[in-house]
């Protein structure tokens, strides 16, 4: 017999750690190649971990709520000892040199002026000492923050319940009683869960770090809204999916991009990266009632086929909670269908480190005043409102104007003898 150690994948450019929140396995459960062992969590998705090789759970070396880094060693299986190279890599006591992928906090300590040095015993990984950063947490405080991970290690859930309650605690006296929330007769006080927690982190953190501005305008879509509704049940019966107005929008984002690629950027300190793809984020509700954004990566590259196929793909996985680590990294811009919950029209928050996101409204009849060959008519037309969010430390109003106005003039420019 043999012994391999199973390793936490890589997950994102910048996933450095994740937290298990549970396992599927017990010590001296017989596993098979594929077969979810456990379930971890990271900022930005809930992951199921298979593993790589069949056997024996012998040692289990993480407990749910723990802290593990990508490239370390979580379980350890005793396999059947063959002279295949890869299923019997033996188990030593020797330390395992593994490649671990940290965030750098670097431009963090530049940015803020708080430089966390630790001159303790107590672990702090890097996702912790970048929020320690940008929430300027000197270290002398940061030793104080009682921690729930393993050997009392501060996690990310431990920082940000500490830094929500940091304004309320800071204007009180250290010797001051701690006050309990109180409940009324009518009302009820929940505690957020984790991804509540996260997304408010989040939403608070880009509000902070960009300059948000919202440009409006409105939109023709009654071209689209008839070519649709022609050759939706031929699409359905060839394709077995529907086609809805979110592709044909992220397809008029993606030729606008293509005019406009300073929309297309992050921002990185001082510095501007300009993305040579269009990696389209879109904002998806949870079935419980929570937000995430997958992306489609490549859009310059995909036919409006394509990005249908991409879209109801991963609006799908999203509603079965299937999405991969990889599903949601990567995205350069981002727009949100807020028109499906009926809404007129919004200011969303960008989602960070981009710098633009487009919000469409609900497709809605309505009176408009047409200029036609023989003078002004009024006539019953599909109008809907975009609004572009932008970062205004990098894109001027001209230029959010300008490109979301661009959305608008593809979208009313749309061909309708388009075969799909």
């Amino acid at each position: 017999m043999a012994r391999v150690k199973l390793i936490i994948p890589k997950m994102g450019e910048s996933v450095s750690e994740a937290t298990v929140i549970s396992w599927f396995k017990n010590v001296g459960d017989m596993i098979e190649i594929d077969e979810t062992i456990i379930e971890i969590a990271t900022d930005k998705v809930d992951s199921e971990v298979p593993s790589t090789h069949e056997g024996k759970l012998v040692e289990m070396l993480f407990q749910a709520d723990d802290v593990v880094k990508v490239g370390e060693a979580f379980a350890i299986l005793e396999i059947e000892d063959d002279d295949n190279p890869i299923t019997t890599k033996p188990f030593t006591s020797e330390p395992e040199v593994v490649k671990v992928v940290e965030e750098s906090v670097v431009e963090a300590v530049k940015s803020t002026k708080t430089i966390i040095i630790n001159p303790g015993e107590r672990f702090y990984s890097p996702l912790v000492k970048n929020m320690a950063s940008k929430e300027r947490i000197e270290m002398a405080e940061l030793e104080k923050i009682p921690g729930t991970g393993k050997d009392d290690r501060v996690t990310k859930s431990d920082m940000i319940d500490y830094i929500k309650n940091r304004g309320a605690t800071s204007t009180t006296s250290s010797e001051a009683p701690k006050v309990a929330p109180t409940i009324s007769g009518d009302s009820e006080i929940i505690e957020m869960d984790r991804m509540r927690k996260l997304i408010s982190a989040h939403m608070t953190m880009s509000k902070q770090t960009s300059a948000h501005i919202t440009s409006f305008v409105e939109a023709d879509m009654t071209n689209i809204v008839n070519w649709r509704n022609k050759i939706k049940s031929d699409f359905k019966k060839r394709e077995g999916q529907n086609i809805t107005f979110t592709p044909i929008i992220i397809e008029a984002m993606v030729k606008a991009v293509k005019d406009f690629p300073m929309i297309n950027v992050s921002v990185d300190g001082t510095n501007i990266h300009i993305y040579r793809n269009i990696n389209i984020g879109m904002a998806a509700a949870l079935p419980d009632g929570n937000l995430i954004v997958p992306v489609i990566k490549e859009c310059q590259n995909k036919s409006l086929v394509g990005i249908t196929k991409s879209v109801n793909d991963l609006a799908l996985k999203a509603r079965s909670s299937q999405l991969s680590p990889d599903d949601i990294q990567g995205g350069t811009i981002t727009m949100t269908n807020i028109g499906t919950f009926g809404n007129l029209m919004g200011t969303p928050i960008i989602n960070q480190p981009q710098v633009a996101i487009m919000a469409c409204g609900v497709i809605k009849k309505k009176p408009v005043v047409l200029e036609i060959e023989h003078g002004d008519v009024i006539a019953i037309r599909h109008m809907m409102y975009l609004s572009l969010s932008y970062d205004h430390r990098v894109v001027d109003g001209a230029l959010g104007g300008q490109f979301v106005k661009r959305v608008a003039d593809y979208l009313e420019q749309f061909d309708t003898n388009t075969i799909v």
